[in-house]
């Protein structure tokens, strides 16, 4: 049975769900904020105060309530896919803007003429927003990690690998059991492939091959008789051979380690770990870096398929060879960013940035341990913070704690409504970091006001500094786009006037605001 809900009723399940959602989150907002507990039916419960992790486990029994909180989430999740940062912030303004938006509403003002609006005062805001930023040095670039890790240690750490590689996509977190952290650092290209014999490692770990020749074969391989040519002269010349295949028949692998374990032939059968585009993708790279020429057609095999390596190691789950970035390697850099360009989904861009990155400055992985699993879960979250916040720092960065929006807000007039909504609703964040820091908000904003925000607050040692020695940073990024996807979320939800949801809810009393289909 459909039903649809609207008018009164459906404006109020909004409020509802917009301040249910908003305020579990919000209590996590800034250096002194909250943390929540999550409970999981599958794991282990786990503490955080990441803004979109938490929002995405916030559910209602309430059909009509729960139905409105994924729209309302998507807020917080779209500013974490750009920016990985900054989603407290975004469902912090989105309440603020929605409620205020509403008051009006009902007191009679067509709501999608106040949603035009908004929307054309954005630009405005949006334009002072771009005149606050100023570009960062590697000072500010350490302070805006620690400040998003809320951690000295772990803040260190991530500015530590950030600034080698530059990449967040280049950048892997590891829990380990041991109480540690450290960062190391991997040269070379390394990639997820599939070792399609266990025999092959023995009690080792890993293998490390010299001068080896590669084979990389798209099509099925179903017949070592294909490549008998290849396989003798290896043989003759005791070479190794590191053969990537597409798919494989098992009567291959085991002639393979037939050969293998008769000490006859060095040959070591790998799959890569991806499929589609990007397993074409990455056989090009091994290409590339091997000069190895992919086979596609057996017909045509000849020893100048063969690629050659210097030295490559070898896990059950991934290989790494190492290469010569030269002139060539460049052009091909430049291939990979182009075809980048040409993609907006984050996955596939993240998949462009991961390969540029060993081409180019390498890869980090930090190891993170703690006394128990839910520390440590915790402290990745906030390392996995504060890579993002460096990253979204290329476009710039603004007086942090809710500041600039502050400002901003001072500036504005009182002459029509939309000013009013935007006055309040960039004021929040302020308010809310000194609220869950417990601190007395109306002393400390009367001061930055009577010192012209030359001086701003710092929430952890509790003193004013002034902002020519600045520690309290936001980047530009994340203020950004908080604030358009706390528009652009809450402007939908007031111009809705009816929901249709498929299971009847038990709270709602049948009215003329409540029918059934």
């Amino acid at each position: 049975m459909k039903q649809v809900v609207s008018g009164k009723i459906l404006q109020d399940k909004m409020k509802e769900s917009i301040n249910y959602l908003c305020e579990t989150v919000g209590y996590t907002l800034g250096p002194k904020g909250s943390n929540v507990i999550i409970d999981h039916s599958l794991f282990t419960p786990f503490i955080t105060n990441d803004g979109a992790t938490i929002a995405k486990n916030i559910e209602s029994e309430d059909e009509i309530v729960n139905t409105i909180l994924e729209i309302a989430k998507e807020a917080s999740l779209k500013t974490n896919d750009i920016v990985g940062d900054g989603t407290t912030t975004t469902l912090v303004l989105l309440q603020s803007l929605f409620n205020s938006s509403i008051n009006y509403i009902e007191n009679g003002m067509n709501p999608i003429f106040l949603k035009k609006k908004i929307i054309l005062y954005l630009k405005e805001i949006l334009s002072k927003l771009e005149k606050e930023k100023r570009k960062p040095n590697q000072e500010n670039m350490l302070q805006i990690a620690m400040n998003a890790a809320n951690d000295l240690e772990l803040g260190k750490c991530a500015y530590q690998a950030f600034s080698k590689v530059q990449n967040k996509n280049a950048i892997a977190i590891h829990e380990v059991s041991e109480d540690n952290l450290r960062v190391n650092f991997l040269q070379g290209y390394l990639l997820d492939t599939e070792l399609l014999s266990d025999y092959y490692l023995k009690d080792q770990n890993s293998l490390t091959l010299s001068r080896a020749k590669v084979l990389i074969i798209h099509d099925y391989f179903s017949d070592l008789e294909n490549i008998s040519f290849i396989l003798n002269d290896c043989i003759n010349n005791k070479q190794n051979l590191i053969i990537f295949v597409n798919d494989y028949d098992e009567s291959v692998l085991k002639e393979v380690l037939s050969l293998y374990l008769s000490n006859d032939l060095s040959c070591f059968l790998l799959k890569i770990s991806e499929y589609g585009l990007h397993q074409r993708k990455l056989e090009k790279d091994i290409e590339m870096i091997t000069k190895a020429s992919i086979i596609e057609n057996y017909n045509f095999i000849t020893p100048e398929n063969l690629g050659f390596i210097e030295n490559v190691t070898i896990n059950k789950n991934q290989t790494r060879f190492d290469f010569h970035n030269n002139l060539q390697t460049q052009k091909y850099i430049d291939l990979i960013k182009e075809e980048m360009n040409g993609y907006q989904d984050e996955f596939e861009i993240a998949f462009y940035q991961r390969r540029i990155a060993m081409f180019q400055n390498g890869l980090a992985e930090i190891l993170v341990g703690a006394p128990t699993k839910t520390e440590c879960h915790e402290k990745k979250m906030r390392l996995e913070d504060a890579i993002c916040a460096l990253d979204s720092c290329q476009e710039g960065i603004l007086l942090g704690g809710g500041v600039t929006l502050l400002k901003i807000a001072e500036e504005i007039t009182t002459d029509d409504e939309v000013k009013m909504i935007f006055k309040e609703t960039l004021k929040k964040p302020f308010f809310q970091i000194l609220s869950n820091a417990g601190i007395d908000s109306t002393k400390i904003y009367q001061e930055i006001r009577n010192n012209k925000f030359q001086k701003i607050y710092n929430v952890n040692t509790e003193q004013f500094e002034s902002i020519t020695d600045l520690s309290i940073i936001d980047p530009f990024l994340v203020t950004k786009s908080s604030l358009c996807n706390a528009i652009s979320i809450a402007t939908m939800l007031f111009t809705t006037r009816s929901l249709v949801i498929n299971e009847h809810c038990n709270q709602l009393n049948k009215s003329n605001e409540y029918t059934e289909l």
